[in-house]
């Protein structure tokens, strides 16, 4: 650098203790970083909000698909995954765990029914249907 600048190497080295060019430096990086950090999380606080706001829109249009729905018409299964899927985002809304196995709904809850009898099975669909009943008529509130 010296002899880019046509300057004595002691002369340089005078001039950067006198001026803390070292220290300002890396003063300088530092800033530098916090800048690229400050614009980084800025960044991501936007992308979390466009991503609320999708999410947002895309729960409206579910709601709104589901309560169109007539529950009679669910199979069982169909209507044992929208209890299970129900019941996993109340457990997060709420700050819980998210369930070990990926469902809400214990097998004495409704999980199994090759056990049961027609009477009983049929029973237990239309218990898991009321249940859905009520917990969409509690969501459109």
């Amino acid at each position: 650098m010296a002899r880019e600048l046509d300057k004595s190497r002691t002369l340089l080295g005078r001039w950067s203790r006198q001026y803390a060019w070292v220290m300002r430096a890396a003063a300088y990086d530092r800033e530098q970083d916090r800048l690229f950090l400050a614009e980084q999380a800025h960044a991501r606080r936007e992308i979390a909000c466009r991503h609320a706001k999708l999410a947002q829109a895309v729960q409206s249009k579910a709601v709104a698909r589901l309560q169109a729905l007539d529950p009679r018409e669910l199979s069982p299964s169909d209507l044992l995954r929208y209890i299970q899927v129900a019941a996993e985002i109340e457990r997060r809304a709420v700050g819980e765990a998210p369930s070990a196995a990926g469902t809400a709904v214990a097998p004495e809850q409704g999980g199994d029914v090759a056990g049961l009898t027609d009477e009983e099975r049929r029973a237990r669909m239309d218990q898991l249907r009321r249940e859905l009943e009520r917990r969409l008529a509690e969501g459109a509130q």
